[in-house]
């Protein structure tokens, strides 16, 4: 919602502070289509040569998140502590093979089936199910220091395609003051062609290639490199439910008791996203 009301005031302050200072839009908006059409058309184009299809509906859905906001709510960080919780309670108490059913086959668990949101989520089911699936086919002789290292890795591997389009939209930002100018100075090609014009109609050809500037400078500074810095920020916020499920495997396999267990997670979490201790411990004794 902030991005949408955001670009608002953007053309707003812009464009009536160029209207209140005495200039005519009619230039402007007459110039802009076919520079639009030059710069955008450029950038859909070097996106099209940079990337994969991959990569490019993963930009679709960065941009989505951007106007969206982060993926996970507080609910599902907490759902994601419960969950993880349960399933390491599993394992000690009942073994390996009472867990097997639940972490290989998460869809049609009971226990993942009482968090439905986080059970349609590849990257959460992934990150708890992997791990604790090398626990169950190693009967839980793993190196507690080697399963935190394949979750360390599973993690920096999902960040890496969340922040895919984050770069791209941030080289994006990069490019458009550049692709600005190549749509300027083929305007000044033109002009140049019709120089012997009246100074009036001149006055008018390289006021309509100048928007190309102004435009190529708006649209990195003013749209592409702050949805960028959004988007970073977004990504860091949603990727600290996956630290939250690291912390709860691990500090279990460690054999720590389950008031620290839940400390280990819970601190890691967004401020305005953190339960107290005393909820969390309220939650998982069934109150």
């Amino acid at each position: 919602m902030f991005a949408a009301i955001g670009i608002i005031v953007l053309l707003v302050m812009v464009f009536g502070g160029f209207v209140l200072a005495g200039g005519s839009l009619g230039p402007v908006l007459a110039a802009m289509p076919l520079e639009l059409m030059m710069i955008g058309g450029a950038a859909a184009g070097g996106v099209l040569i940079g990337n994969t299809m991959h990569e490019i509906k993963l930009l679709g859905g960065g941009l989505r998140k951007v106007f969206k906001g982060p993926s996970y709510t507080e609910e599902d960080h907490i759902d994601a502590i419960a969950l993880t919780s349960k399933l390491m309670k599993l394992l000690r108490s009942e073994g390996p093979v009472a867990l097997e059913s639940h972490v290989t086959d998460p869809a049609n668990s009971a226990l993942f089936s009482e968090y439905p949101r986080l059970q349609s989520n590849k990257a959460v089911c992934d990150l708890i199910c992997d791990p604790l699936t090398l626990l169950v086919v190693s009967s839980g002789t793993l190196d507690t220091h080697a399963v935190e290292d394949v979750i360390d890795n599973a993690i920096k591997t999902q960040m890496h395609e969340m922040d895919e389009p984050a770069h791209a939209i941030q080289t994006l930002a990069d490019s458009f003051p550049a692709l600005g100018i190549v749509a300027a100075v083929l305007g000044i090609i033109k002009t140049m062609g019709a120089i012997d014009q009246p100074p009036a109609v001149l006055g008018k050809m390289i006021g309509g290639a100048l928007v190309g500037t102004f435009l190529g400078v708006l649209l990195a500074y003013g749209f592409a490199a702050p949805m960028a810095g959004r988007l970073k920020q977004i990504n860091a916020h949603d990727q600290k439910i996956f630290h939250a499920i690291k912390q709860v495997i691990v500090a279990s396999l460690h054999g720590y008791p389950q008031p620290l267990v839940l400390e280990a997670a819970r601190s890691g979490l967004p401020p305005a996203y953190r339960p107290k201790l005393t909820e969390l411990l309220d939650m998982m004794r069934g109150r």
